[in-house]
Order: structure tokens, then sequence, then C-alpha cells
């Protein structure tokens, strides 16, 4: 009997989720769940980095975690970071592991670092944004993952959490943390479609955006306001406006139409209109679906009481490696 292996990923709660969101890591934590232990989190902690609202962050915490179980992931494999302070004290440990030029090499701290000082009006840089990435790596090693799926731009992080146990497992002489590998799947571009040059993203604005539980009538204004030939591709060359549209047609399954669609604009016709609408009947109904599942879990008044409880659950393994490391490095 083939033992299934440990899956650990997360995501932050940053308001609505968008098509991107879930095209991008949601679809395939639903699928993993088929031959992987999984353990999800709504890393609420890291969403402090930023400039944010109290009472937003705990909305917004609670309503990712309804969406997720909307889009199929199951609440027993979800826990909410706040709810399982050991990460918090693994992270200290970890901090201890890490230096200081490690975390001034990480890339998403100059970007972010960078938003905060273009913008003049609140330039504060907490201490917060430039140490959360070993929040993250204690996220990580704290579950003994084997593997954690991400995008291309997640590399880093997960390579610093690799040189973190590597460094602790050394320092301590022991194989206690395993070092998780990245699992890299095929990710579908989704760019926006109000500047295709540009990947789907809520600081964009609205428009940029297909909220994964919007109602039909903005999906359907969105889409046929989506921007397709800008006059600056090169003859037989697909425009980024059109090739986004059929990779939104292309990654939600409609592959039939997909096929239809993309042999009449090779034929040369200019089929913008009905392009859009093919990506219209693709959309709504997949939303529309979504949608009346999130109604009816926003509907269940003890949802609240099975994430705490499902976080309790998950818990017991960050509570065990607690036990287990402060033996390790020497605490009482």
């Amino acid at each position: 009997m083939t033992v299934k292996k440990n899956i650990l990923s997360a995501i932050q709660p940053t308001g609505q989720m968008h098509l991107g969101n879930y095209l991008g890591a949601v679809q395939n934590w639903v699928k993993l769940q088929e031959n992987y232990h999984c353990t999800y989190g709504v890393v609420d902690y890291h969403a402090m980095t930023m400039p944010y609202n109290a009472q937003e962050l705990r909305k917004n915490t609670l309503d990712m975690v309804m969406s997720l179980v909307a889009c199929g992931v199951k609440i027993e494999n979800l826990f909410v970071q706040s709810l399982i302070p050991e990460h918090t004290e693994l992270t200290w440990i970890l901090n201890c592991m890490a230096s200081y030029h490690e975390l001034t090499r990480q890339t998403q701290f100059k970007d972010k670092m960078s938003l905060l000082e273009e913008n003049i009006s609140n330039s504060f840089i907490t201490s917060g944004l430039f140490t959360y990435p070993v929040l993250q790596a204690a996220d990580i090693l704290i579950y003994h993952p084997h593997f954690v799926p991400v995008g291309k731009d997640q590399k880093q992080h997960i390579e610093l959490s690799r040189n973190i146990a590597n460094r602790f497992n050394y320092q301590f002489q022991t194989d206690y943390f395993r070092e998780p590998q990245a699992l890299f799947t095929e990710i579908p571009k989704v760019q926006s479609l109000a500047d295709p040059a540009k990947k789907m993203s809520k600081s964009l604005g609205e428009k940029h955006c297909l909220f994964l539980f919007e109602e039909e009538n903005t999906l359907r204004k969105k889409i046929k306001s989506a921007v397709t030939d800008v006059g600056d591709t090169s003859e037989g060359q697909i425009s980024p406006g059109v090739e986004n549209l059929f990779s939104i047609i292309n990654s939600l399954g409609n592959k039939d139409l997909y096929k239809d669609l993309m042999k009449e604009y090779a034929s040369g016709a200019k089929m913008y209109g009905k392009l859009k609408e093919g990506v219209a009947t693709t959309v709504v109904p997949f939303v529309n679906a979504l949608r009346e599942k999130k109604e009816e879990i926003k509907e269940d008044k003890d949802f609240t009481e099975k994430i705490r409880a499902s976080s309790a659950e998950i818990r017991k393994k960050a509570q065990k490696t607690l036990i287990e490391v402060r033996e390790i490095v020497g605490l009482f």
C-alpha cells in the first residue's frame, strides 16, 4: 500500500479571490487532495505586513475560508494561521537560523518595499515585511511536508525554507526537518482584461479582474469591454489580449469551444465579439455555481466553529513539532 506524501500550501486573505487566483493555485489544491495528505492555510499573520484594517482582516479571513471550501477544498484540510500560535514561536527559533543577507535578497520584499516607498503618504515599512519569509518557512516546516505547490515566483521562498531546515539540522546535528521540494505545476497564465500586458491582480483595480463570486451582469460587462488587439502585434502573431481570452476558455475546460474558436481565428476571421461571448459562456455558469455554493456555506451557522475545529485538529501536528524542536534547541 502506497503511503500518501504530505502537501502544504497557503494563501493570504487579501480581499476577493479572482479567476487568476483560482487557476493559479486553488484549482490545483483541490486536485492534489486526491493523491496527497494536504494541509492548507489562510495566513492572516502575513496580511499584517502591509497597511490593513483590523475589521476587514477578520472578515476577509473567514471569507477566504468560505471561498476555498466553495471551490472544493475540504474544510478538514484547512487552518487559519492565527489559531495556531506555534507558527509564531517556531518563527522566532528559525529567525535565529536565517541570515540578514538572505532576507535582503528576497525579491518580493524588494517589490513591496518599492510600492510603499512610492506612496509618500504611507511609506512606513515594518520589520514584519522584512522577516515574513521566515514566518513562511515556519508555516511550511512545522508540518514536515514533502512538497509545496507554488508558482515559479515563489521558488526563492522555498529555497529559503530548505536553507533554514538544512542549517537547523547541521547546527543541532539532526535530520529533524525535511527539506521540502517545490511542486511546480502547469499554471495557466491569466492576464488583466484591461491591460493584457499585466497579470490579473486586485491591485490594478476591479476592471482588470474577473472575481470568482461576482454577479453575472458585472462579469458580462467586463468581458464585453476586454481589450483585444491594440495595434502593436506582428503579422501572424496572436495579440496578448486575444490570447488571454482564449486561455480563459481553455483553462476552465471548455475544450471544444476553444478548438472551434481557435480554428476560426486561425482562418483570419476577426471574431472578437464571438470570442468574448465564448468567454462569457464559459465563465458565467462556472462562477454562478461557485457563488451558489458559497451562499449555502454562509447559511451554515456552525461554519465558524468548523474552521476553528479543523484548525485545532491541525494544531496538534504543530504542537508536536514545537515540543520536539524545543527539546532539540535546548529550551525548557
